[in-house]
């Protein structure tokens, strides 16, 4: 029910902003065509000074002028609304002036007897100087200032355009920020341009009234002598006070409202208002204040003179300069005793360390120069942070464990462009980003050059080059494979949060994965750890998966096949430090074979592998049976021959997978995998039986 009235009571509102124009519209009209009572009149000509008011605050309490951007439109239908009161009031005076000096209402009654002493020729005296201080001193002078103000705002705003465009390059700021400036630098035109428009109107009022006061008083002679009877001195003195009363109800406001006009376009834009302002920077120095109480205080003594005005005045300057003069001593001393302050903290920060000294590295961090900050910033709403998150996310998905997360900050010490990644605090990765360009990846059949600064792909190392936003199609047309600035780098950190896998897996996530699985199978977990292996044990063998990219997502095959094979295994282990590790996982390599081979060859297709050469099987077989490491020049011949059966599985756009016995599995792997990491070495085990093995390239075919 409150959402209910509360709908209401918006609506109600926003209905309420919508018809006010409209509203304004027809009481001008109603004003002009309409005879008024007197009773609306006086309400009327309240409404009309009360708005002047409202209007002389707002521009006083604005911090810049483009906080009252609405002044030029409300400018306009405020001198609009006070001349169709004039039209109002001139036909009820002289309708019924001839009635007494409360025919036109009691307002303009008030303004005629009360402010003037009901003395007309005093009326006059004083309504001439109103028009001229409005229409000579301040609509001229804020005429004046709105005119420069908007031929200087016109002549700046190339090169405040010009700025913007260099922030925003300079990736100080955001396409967001940089529209924002933009329209504000247009709206700041078009606003010093309307003022000086609308501050016509306002000298077109103040002789407005001049005219409609000779008019009156010329008309209600007129009509009261020819039309009711009245002398000629009877009808000047009653349809002059009513004039002068119309017209001093009608031109204080106008001098407010013109008063207002200066106010906006001559205050200096800062982050106070106009009173603020004013008290800040008038009252700022005491000594000011001390000499003007000096020569108030010397004209008091001067005979004949009004000697309580000026000293008393003297003393409450001299008195303000006192309790200013007061208050900078008490904060100089202050800010002298800041450094004294900071010394000893520092002091005392440095007699005695804690652990809050202490600070730990990031499992995983990411350091950008300051022109990629656009693409990390959350103000600026980075692309970058929304796609790490995504990254994430799916890196869990597809390997099995949530990772850290990343740490991101920004590095002056780095190029503008350039990024890199750590692990653990140590880089493991570095490239460069141009975040108003796009990266063309050349994936090696494209023949078309590109214009634009030459590179390579972070991640995998293809050649490529930096192009402008409009190239993007042609080069997408020609072949290449286009990525923003945000994809590069986020590329970047998935390859090698796959490639540094088993470093993310750290004890803690090993203990989380162990939780989640536990709420599904908490029997299973409970029997594995720590009644048959340890938790570090565990985390050694899942590491051993993720160094030769095996996902760890099908946990209950692991778990289970560790639940059975690692008794077993311990038993079998002479020295009772439980199962050894390398048959562990090799048994876990096998229950897992389906989802390996899967992960190289996906499909029901044959399996185009790379074999071994029967002679050099035996020949490792024999050498990592004996010594348990590889002869130099064999090692060397073996690195060759697996160059080039790699190349040849590239060129045939098949998979550089080398399938071996599984005795020389692990052996083979590890050193192959630092010299070509992009080799899967699998063992005749790993491989289902409905799965059809074909050899199409053979390592050592020459050996002997």
């Amino acid at each position: 029910m409150n959402q209910i009235f509360s709908l209401l009571k918006n609506d109600g509102m926003q209905h309420a902003r919508l018809l006010a124009g409209p509203i304004l519209i027809l009481m001008v009209m109603a004003m002009m065509i309409l005879p008024l009572a007197p009773v609306v009149l006086d309400l009327l000509f309240t409404f009309n000074i009360s708005l002047a008011v409202m209007i002389l605050l707002v521009a006083m309490f604005t911090k810049k002028p483009l906080d009252f951007a609405a002044f030029p439109a409300v400018l306009l239908f405020a001198t609009l609304l006070r001349l169709a009161l004039n039209v109002a009031s001139t036909r009820v005076v002289l309708m019924n002036g001839h009635k007494g000096p409360d025919a036109a209402g009691q307002v303009i009654e008030a303004f005629g007897h009360f402010l003037v002493g009901g003395n007309f020729a005093v009326g006059i005296i004083v309504f001439i100087i109103l028009v001229i201080i409005n229409f000579v001193v301040i609509t001229k002078g804020a005429g004046r200032i709105a005119e420069v103000g908007a031929r200087f705002t016109l002549d700046a705003m190339p090169g405040k355009q010009m700025a913007i465009d260099a922030d925003l390059n300079a990736g100080l700021i955001g396409e967001d920020e940089a529209r924002r400036r933009r329209n504000e630098v247009s709206q700041e035109a078009e606003f010093y341009g309307s003022m000086d428009g609308a501050s016509k109107f306002v000298r077109g009022d103040a002789v407005a009234g001049l005219l409609i006061m000779v008019i009156n008083v010329v008309g209600g002679l007129v009509v009261g002598v020819a039309q009711h009877g009245l002398s000629f001195s009877d009808a000047g003195r009653v349809y002059t006070l009513l004039t002068i009363g119309d017209g001093l109800v009608a031109q204080i406001p106008a001098l407010i409202i013109s008063t207002a006009a200066g106010v906006v376009v001559s205050r200096v834009a800062t982050d106070e208002d106009v009173g603020q302002q004013m008290v800040n920077q008038l009252f700022a120095n005491p000594a000011v204040m001390f000499i003007t109480a000096g020569i108030l205080a010397a004209m008091g003594l001067i005979p004949n003179m009004p000697h309580f005005a000026f000293l008393a005045l003297a003393a409450a300057l001299a008195g303000t300069g006192w309790m200013l003069r007061k208050r900078q001593r008490e904060a100089a001393a202050e800010k002298a005793q800041e450094p004294m302050k900071n010394q000893a903290a520092a002091d005392a920060a440095a007699a005695e360390a804690s652990w809050d000294d202490v600070s730990l590295v990031d499992p995983l961090g990411l350091e950008v120069g300051y022109r990629l900050i656009s693409l990390v910033d959350h103000a600026q709403n980075g692309e970058l942070l929304h796609r790490i998150r995504s990254l994430r996310k799916k890196y869990a998905q597809d390997v099995g464990f949530l990772p850290p997360v990343v740490h991101i900050r920004d590095n002056l010490e780095l190029k503008p462009n350039e990024y890199r990644i750590l692990l653990s605090g140590v880089e493991v990765g570095r490239g460069q980003a141009m975040p108003d360009q796009w990266l063309a990846i050349d994936p090696g059949e494209v023949a078309m050059k590109l214009p634009g600064a030459q590179t390579t792909d972070p991640a995998f190392g293809l050649p490529a080059v930096w192009i402008d936003v409009s190239l993007r199609e042609q080069a997408q047309i020609a072949g290449y494979t286009v990525v923003d600035a945000g994809t590069v780098v986020a590329t970047h950190l998935n390859h090698l949060m796959h490639r540094y896998g088993d470093s993310l897996l750290g004890r803690q996530e090993v203990q989380q994965l162990l939780d989640h699985v536990g709420k599904e199978a908490p029997k299973l977990v409970e029997d594995l750890v720590p009644k048959t292996i340890t938790l570090s044990q565990l985390q050694k063998l899942l590491r051993g998966l993720l160094r030769e990219d095996v996902p760890i997502r099908d946990m209950r095959t692991i778990i289970e096949t560790l639940a059975e094979h690692a008794p077993r295994l311990a038993a079998a282990n002479p020295n009772g430090t439980g199962p050894d590790a390398g048959e562990l996982l090799a048994a876990t390599r096998t229950a897992l074979g389906r989802a390996i081979t899967q992960h190289w060859f996906p499909g029901e297709g044959e399996l185009r592998v790379i074999g071994l050469d029967p002679k050099l099987e035996r020949v490792l077989g024999q050498a990592l049976a004996t010594s348990g490491a590889l002869e130099p020049g064999l090692a060397e011949s073996l690195l060759a021959d697996a160059v080039a059966a790699v190349q040849a599985q590239d060129a045939n756009g098949d998979a550089a997978v080398l399938v071996v016995p599984g005795p020389l599995r692990a052996s083979l792997s590890r050193f192959l995998r630092h010299h070509l990491p992009q080799l899967g070495v699998l063992s005749h085990q790993e491989i289902p039986d409905e799965r059809v093995l074909r050899i199409t390239s053979v390592i050592g075919g020459g050996a002997s």
